[in-house]
Order: C-alpha cells, then sequence, then structure tokens
C-alpha cells in the first residue's frame, strides 16, 4: 500500500515563499515511470496540476506558475518537495501530492499545459491547507 503524506506550514505571508514536502511509503520515488506530482485546489475552483517530478528527476512546471516553482527530491529519505516563490493570497488553497504511473511511449501526450490527467493518479495525499495571508 502506497501512501503519500504532505507536510509544511499552513500560513505563509504575502512573498514568501511556500514549502511543502510529501513523504512516500510503500514505493520507491525511484521505482521507473512513476511521476509524483504537486495539485492544488484554490476555494471553489477545480483541481490545478503545479509541476511534477519523475522517477529520474526530470521535472515539469505548469506554465503559468514555471518561474515561481521548483520541485525537488530526497531520494534517501524517499521525499519530494514543493517550493512556490512570492505567493499572494491566490495561492492559498488545499495541496496535494499524488502519482501517476506514465509510460514512455505516452510521455509526449501528457498535456503541456495541465499535465497529466486527474483519473490517471492512483494513489494521493490527504492534502494540506495553505493560506497565504500577512
Amino acid at each position: 500500500q502506497v501512501r503519500l503524506q504532505e507536510s509544511g506550514p499552513g500560513l505563509v505571508k504575502p512573498s514568501q515563499t511556500l514549502s511543502l514536502t510529501c513523504t512516500v511509503s510503500g514505493g520507491s520515488i525511484t521505482t521507473n515511470y512513476y511521476y509524483w506530482s504537486w495539485i492544488r485546489q484554490a476555494p471553489g475552483k477545480g483541481l490545478e496540476w503545479i509541476g511534477y517530478i519523475s522517477y529520474s528527476g526530470s521535472t515539469a512546471y505548469r506554465p503559468s506558475l514555471k518561474s515561481r516553482t521548483s520541485i525537488s527530491r530526497d531520494t534517501s529519505q524517499n521525499q519530494f518537495t514543493l517550493q512556490l516563490r512570492s505567493v499572494t493570497p491566490e495561492d492559498t488553497g488545499v495541496y496535494y501530492c499524488a502519482r501517476v504511473l506514465i509510460a514512455p511511449a505516452r510521455l509526449s501526450l501528457v498535456s503541456d499545459d495541465r499535465g497529466p490527467e486527474i483519473y490517471e493518479y492512483d494513489y494521493w495525499g490527504r492534502g494540506t491547507q495553505v493560506t497565504v495571508s500577512s
């Protein structure tokens, strides 16, 4: 059973950096063809893909967030981390980490803007509320 658990501060001040960590158990983040995403949901809105880090360490980001986003990993801890810089109140929401399997032949079919389809994710964290406010 794979489990994902988000952790990090629930309150961030505007212009600061939001940093969240996803700790994975029951499976390795380096296992072939698994991609590990950060996804968020603002109040009253749908799920929004932020970016992912792959089993090999490659990354991809939502274009509208790319200039402010970094995703990294610590394979020794089986964790991956989101950093979102220069946050504003519009970054308030519930942040999820999730896992998706993408075979090499299908990678080119993944939307550059939306990332993998939401229904393709097989494991999710419970989500963590992040509020951006002074």
